[in-house]
């Protein structure tokens, strides 16, 4: 009877706590509601007043995303459920194009904290202010402190402006591959290794020390590279030479904020206050008179798009490539069939523009969605537009393509294939103390299983799955480039390339971004005037934060703790417990 009542209390206190937490939820979400229609009034009084002497105000801190969607919640801390804030390059691009022919607006005021993006997308938002500097507008960029990210696009402001006490990072590129092999050798792990292409070096850190002379030199290509291209945009905008920025590098010249000055990094040293005066004198305020800012939020909020009939889909296939659904972070086949088969199947949609970031994934998952993407280019132009990466799955995706466009810092290529399999049994036997035994039906039923080591035939099996994706891949991307399997072979072997190097080598068209792409969608289907229909549908912030999966609060936890080592976890990970043969990058990418 005891623990009848002590069960029965220990329920009801159960379902008091679910609903007080259900009841702060719904006050919380009652409380954004009336937050946000509050701030769209704002929002509409702003537009209404904005003078003639008005100055776009863009602060860039955090994670730059494709595309990212309103957050109402974001105000609140909501532990693992909270969504982390994020701009998205799309609306950024989109306010600094209308800001150059609104007369309303006179220059921009870019503020820099920190920029989590790649080097092809901040290329990207870089080119959008240079190309509203041709306006004769100015753009004032202000930072305490400067990496190199955050420099290479405030170099391209009239008025290049650091805090006295700041600091301006400029010492070329770097990138780092952490190995596996000792630490699990101390575990006696052995992880099965199983690739076409000498280049497909996923699998080196499991296998290696240190990088094999094949991915030296693939890493020395693509990362100077890109190098190239950052001097080279940095040397035109600040008028300096390419030796000089090089001496710079090497021998670590700018050390403090003077240094800047001297070598013409930066064009004065100011506090936040002497900043306002600056901006004051260039819009001809008086000290006492204020500045018009216009939020970015607000400012793109109201801008009026026109919707036209004919419309141009760009579709955003985002993150790893897997089977299922997907997510905003994430491709899945299902979900990326399900978007370009709208766009394929809806009349008013004319040519669509395929943008690409993806490391690659799944083979499999791969084929499914390049099935989908060959079937639109039968019926409309398909124009792919490539990101910070469109790699080995992601290059799989984009092969069918009408036309391709890459930025000269996008990572691509790595057209190959591999598969890994650990196997536990000695680590079990010898650090646990636990033995596997095992009844079979047939020689090879428990084949594939983590718990014994595979024999010769499982692995000429598994080789000869791996060799049959291969020869299909450059076969098809062959078709799509108009060329031959075995040229296609000669630049693959799971080579990563710069996006000027892939021009070069014949696997892109040209180079540009997502304006390049859509003006070639629109002259493709001889459009004058168009609207764009963006796909996947993103969902609701509020459902998106009920359907969060367990998985994914593990991983924002995970990612607190971890802080820069999270990505080489998730990386690890994702490769030891995949079942499927992958096309992808040789490794997780980070360039500082």
């Amino acid at each position: 009877m005891k623990q009848f009542f002590g069960a029965f209390f220990g329920s009801i206190v159960g379902i008091l706590i679910s609903t007080l937490l259900g009841l702060l939820i719904v006050v919380l979400i009652i409380s954004s509601v009336i937050k946000s229609a509050i701030s769209e009034a704002t929002a509409k009084e702003e537009t209404t007043s904005i003078a003639s002497n008005s100055v776009l105000k863009i602060n860039l801190n955090g994670v730059i995303e494709e595309r990212a969607l309103d957050n109402p919640l974001e105000d609140y801390d909501l532990g693992p459920l909270s969504q982390p804030s994020t701009l998205g390059l799309n609306r950024l691009i989109t306010c600094i194009t209308a800001a150059k022919t609104d007369k309303r607006i006179k220059g921009i005021f870019l503020t820099i904290k920190s920029v989590q993006a790649g080097y092809a997308g901040l290329q990207e938002l870089r080119q959008a202010f240079l190309d509203f500097r041709k306006s004769g507008k100015f753009i004032y960029a202000y930072a305490e402190s400067y990496g190199q990210p955050e420099y290479y696009l405030a170099s391209v402001a009239s008025d290049v402006l650091l805090h006295p006490q700041g600091i301006l990072e400029w010492k070329g590129l770097s990138m780092q591959v952490m190995f596996y092999k000792p630490a699990l050798e101390k575990w006696d792990v052995d992880v099965q290794i199983f690739r076409h292409g000498k280049f497909k070096s996923a699998i080196e850190p499991y296998m290696l020390n240190k990088m094999s002379d094949a991915n030296r030199q693939q890493g020395e290509k693509f990362l100077n590279s890109i190098w190239q291209t950052l001097i080279t945009d940095v040397g035109q905008s600040r008028k300096i030479e390419l030796d000089s920025l090089q001496f710079f590098a090497n021998n670590l010249s700018i050390q403090t904020p003077q240094h800047a000055i001297e070598k013409h990094f930066a064009d004065a040293l100011l506090y936040e206050d002497e900043v306002s005066t600056r901006l004051k004198k260039t819009l001809n305020l008086t000290e006492k008179e204020k500045i018009n800012f216009i939020g970015l939020a607000n400012y793109y909020r109201n801008l009026n798009e026109t919707e036209t009939t004919d419309k141009i889909a760009v579709i955003y296939a985002n993150g790893e490539i897997n089977s299922g659904l997907g997510s905003e972070s994430s491709i899945g086949s299902e979900g990326m069939i399900k978007a370009l088969r709208e766009a394929r199947t809806n009349k008013a949609v004319k040519a669509i523009v395929l943008r690409i970031n993806s490391p690659g994934g799944s083979a499999l998952a791969s084929d499914v969605i390049w099935r989908e993407a060959w079937l639109c280019k039968q019926e409309k132009p398909l124009i792919v537009s490539m990101a910070n990466y469109a790699a080995s799955g992601g290059y799989y995706i984009a092969c069918p393509a009408t036309k391709i466009f890459a930025l000269e810092n996008t990572i691509t290529g790595s057209i190959g294939v591999f598969g890994m399999l650990p196997n536990v049994q000695k680590a079990l036997n010898k650090h646990v103390g636990i033995n596997i035994d095992t009844v079979n039906t047939n020689t090879h039923s428990d084949g594939g299983s983590i718990l014994r080591p595979v024999d010769d035939t499982e692995r000429q099996a598994i080789q000869n799955g791996i060799e049959t994706i291969y020869t299909t891949f450059i076969t098809k991307v062959a078709e799509g480039r108009k060329t031959t399997p075995a040229l296609i072979d000669s630049v693959g072997q799971g080579r990563v390339w710069s996006g000027r190097d892939a021009l070069a080598i014949g696997l892109v068209d040209e180079l540009g971004g997502m304006k390049e792409a859509l003006a070639a969608a629109a002259s493709a289907a001889k459009l004058k005037a168009y609207s764009v229909l963006e796909l996947p549908h993103l969902r609701d912030p509020i459902s998106k934060l009920f359907s969060k999966t367990e998985q994914e609060a593990e991983q924002t936890a995970l990612k607190k703790q971890l802080g820069v080592f999270f990505e080489y976890y998730q990386n690890a990970q994702n490769l030891l417990q995949t079942k499927q043969i992958q096309a992808r990058l040789p490794y997780h990418i980070s360039i500082y």
